[in-house]
C-alpha cells in the first residue's frame, strides 16, 4: 500500500467507474427520500477530476487535495459539493509539511471528517454521509495505534464502510430533504453514505492492488 499523488489518476478513474455502474441502485435510494439528483450532481464532480487526473498527480497531497476540493465545491450540486469539497480541503490543511504514513494520515482523515461534521451541523447517526466517514477515521486511528498489517487495514476499512452505509437503512433522517418524511425515511439506505461507502471501496481495491 503506498500513499502517493501518482496513485490519483487509477483512484479518480475507478471512482468515476464505481459510480457510473451503481448510478442506477443510487438514484433509485434518492429517488425514495431525496430530490433524486445526487449521482448526477456527485458525477459532474467526478468527471471534472477525471479531466484533471495527469495534472493532479503531479502535485503533491497537499496540493492535490486543495485542488480536488475547490474542484469538488464548483462542480457538484446540492449539500453534497460542499460536504465533499470541505473533506478534501481540511485534509490538505492538515497535511502541510507532513509525512503520509498510515498514522499521519489516519489524522488528517478525522480531521477532515470533523470539518465535514461542522459544516454540515450533523453527527453519526443521522442518516448522512457521515455514518460512514466517522466509522472509517475511528477505524483508521485504532489501526494506526495497533500497529495493523497494511493489507488488513484496508480489509477492515472495506468492511467497515459497508457496515456504515448498511446502518443507515434503519435511522430517522435528521437532515435534507428526507428529514420531513420523519418515520417514513426508515427502511431506505442515505444515498450519500451509499456513495460515500462506494467510492471508499473503489479506493481500498486500487490500494490494495498496489505494489507496497
Amino acid at each position: 500500500m503506498q500513499f502517493i499523488p501518482a496513485l490519483l489518476p487509477s483512484l479518480i478513474e475507478a471512482i468515476a467507474d464505481i459510480i457510473e455502474k451503481n448510478a442506477e441502485e443510487v438514484t433509485a435510494l434518492d429517488q425514495a427520500i431525496g430530490d433524486g439528483d445526487h449521482v448526477i450532481n456527485l458525477q459532474r464532480g467526478i468527471q471534472a477530476l477525471v479531466a484533471q487526473r495527469d495534472g493532479l498527480a503531479k502535485l503533491d497531497w497537499t496540493a492535490a487535495w486543495q485542488k480536488i476540493g475547490m474542484t469538488l465545491m464548483s462542480t457538484v450540486g446540492g449539500a453534497s459539493g460542499s460536504l465533499f469539497g470541505t473533506l478534501f480541503v481540511a485534509m490538505s490543511k492538515a497535511a502541510q509539511d507532513q509525512a503520509l504514513d498510515l498514522p499521519r494520515f489516519a489524522q488528517v482523515f478525522t480531521q477532515g471528517v470533523e470539518a465535514v461534521k461542522l459544516r454540515g451541523k450533523a453527527d453519526v447517526g443521522e442518516k448522512t454521509m457521515l455514518d460512514v466517514l466517522v466509522p472509517v477515521a475511528a477505524y483508521l486511528r485504532e489501526a494506526a495505534g495497533n500497529a495493523v498489517a497494511a493489507a488488513d487495514v484496508l480489509t477492515g476499512v472495506d468492511c467497515v464502510a459497508v457496515a456504515g452505509m448498511e446502518s443507515t437503512r434503519d435511522m430517522l433522517a435528521t437532515k435534507g430533504r428526507a428529514s420531513f418524511l420523519e418515520e417514513r425515511s426508515r427502511g431506505h439506505i442515505d444515498a450519500g453514505a451509499k456513495t460515500t461507502q462506494l467510492m471508499i471501496c473503489a479506493i481500498v481495491s486500487v490500494l490494495s492492488t498496489t505494489p507496497a
